[in-house]
């Protein structure tokens, strides 16, 4: 969540901000405004009333003492008493409001991210790699795909429905290859090999910022474990479950910054790209993704970025795979980050680059929502947490059957990845 007091004092920047963001609309911002002022004004007059109460109930002695008639005093406390209870509970319907209000409202984007509307906005940074020259019309994956036997789009829809497959043969080996060279390029650049859960609680999902907002676009299951409190999710991103690995802890400063890494299928229902790249796997409903997080010291997040972005850009070198770095504009923005650069591959059937991962950096809205600090010098601080894809494994298995081909229609296997064959 944002913080509410930089609304409450600076709320024509966070309005601008916002904006730059495509989401709040002014009117909205200005009801949260005055329900916050409303809270902060009523709390001020509830910590007054209480100290009204204290120092009339430490008049009793004063009053026995001098031999006063103590039911005036009574009197005063009573009616007190009432007022501050009123206005506790007063309190209380105002922070649910503000609750409801702030779980909505989309992370501030930070100085890096450029004013856009949307991904034509998107601004190029620099490219690795030069693309190959084909002598002959490259092929898209599908049609690869088919020829060689790796991935069977029938028979996904067969045993789910569409935007489901099967991969075989070579095709499944060579992704397995890929999700343990990934790993293990991870871990020697210093993150942590964990394995978690693809099933999530609600909570989870809202520390990092899936819930509730984006309820429509992950996959709900009905519990088996008769317990109507815990809702529970297929995951959509392992950021989720890295992350809430440490919430509603307080880590000792000396320990960050703390790097991850792990591999999971990942699940999602897709609801906003209707008729978008319906053909192929580049979006499915099931799908394997290697990723990172970090959960870093506030001044080391921005540094700590850069060496995400190396991480997941050093597997594309070593695949040989041809890739660019692209600054996300604030409408391209996601609902959690502050700033993301994502990195796209190039794909020669299509004749463009496309996503492959996407770094970004939250700052402490996630950790605000999550209750994640570290503890420095005898205080409590809200940590910097980061994630990125590094990376999505069916597209990086698509990138290497585009750029791998042959004009016999075989596709070649990018060296670093014989071993694991």
């Amino acid at each position: 969540m944002i913080d509410i007091k930089v609304l409450i004092n600076d709320f024509e920047e966070v309005s601008k901000q916002l904006s730059i963001k495509k989401v709040s609309k002014k009117e909205t911002l200005n009801e949260l405004k005055s329900i916050a002022l409303k809270y902060k004004s009523l709390k001020q007059s509830i910590e007054n009333l209480q100290a009204f109460q204290n120092k009339t109930s430490k008049l009793f002695a004063v009053y026995k003492e001098e031999q006063k008639d103590i039911n005036e005093l009574k009197l005063a406390l009573d009616e007190n008493k009432a007022v501050l209870s009123k206005a506790q509970h007063s309190l209380h319907e105002l922070e649910d409001q503000l609750k409801s209000f702030l779980h909505s409202v989309p992370n501030l984007p930070d100085s890096n991210t450029p004013i856009g509307d949307d991904e034509r906005d998107n601004v190029e940074l620099k490219r690795i790699l030069t693309p190959r020259e084909f002598d002959f019309t490259p092929k898209e994956h599908w049609e690869l795909a088919s020829a060689n036997g790796w991935i069977d789009f029938e028979a996904g829809v067969k045993l789910a429905k569409s935007r489901f497959s099967v991969l075989r043969g070579m095709g499944a080996r060579l992704n397995r290859a890929l999700i343990n060279f990934m790993l293990d390029y991870n871990q020697n650049a210093g993150f942590e090999y964990v394995v978690t859960p693809v099933i999530v609680n609600a909570r989870a999902l809202f520390g990092t910022g899936q819930l509730p907002k984006f309820e429509h676009d992950m996959f709900k299951v009905d519990s088996a474990f008769d317990d109507e409190e815990h809702e529970l999710y297929l995951i959509s991103t392992s950021e989720i479950t890295l992350t809430n690995l440490y919430q509603d802890m307080i880590i000792p400063g000396e320990e960050l910054p703390i790097m991850l890494t792990t591999h999971t299928p990942c699940f999602r229902k897709e609801a906003g790209s209707a008729g978008r790249d319906t053909r192929g796997m580049i979006r499915q409903h099931q799908f394997d993704k290697v990723e990172l997080v970090a959960i870093t010291h506030p001044r080391q997040s921005q540094q700590m970025q850069e060496k995400m972005l190396q991480t997941a850009s050093g597997i594309l070198t070593e695949l040989k795979l041809p890739h660019r770095f692209m600054q996300l504009c604030g409408g391209d923005l996601g609902f959690s980050a502050s700033n993301t650069i994502d990195i796209e591959v190039w794909l020669p059937g299509q004749n463009c680059y496309r996503e492959i991962s996407s770094i970004s950096n939250t700052r402490d809205f996630q950790a605000r929502r999550a209750k994640i600090r570290y503890k420095e010098n005898g205080r409590n601080a809200l940590v910097h947490t980061l994630n990125g894809s590094s990376l999505a494994v069916g597209r990086t298995l698509i990138a290497i059957m585009e750029n791998y081909q042959q004009d016999n229609g075989e596709i070649e296997i990018p060296e670093v990845l014989h071993k694991y064959l």
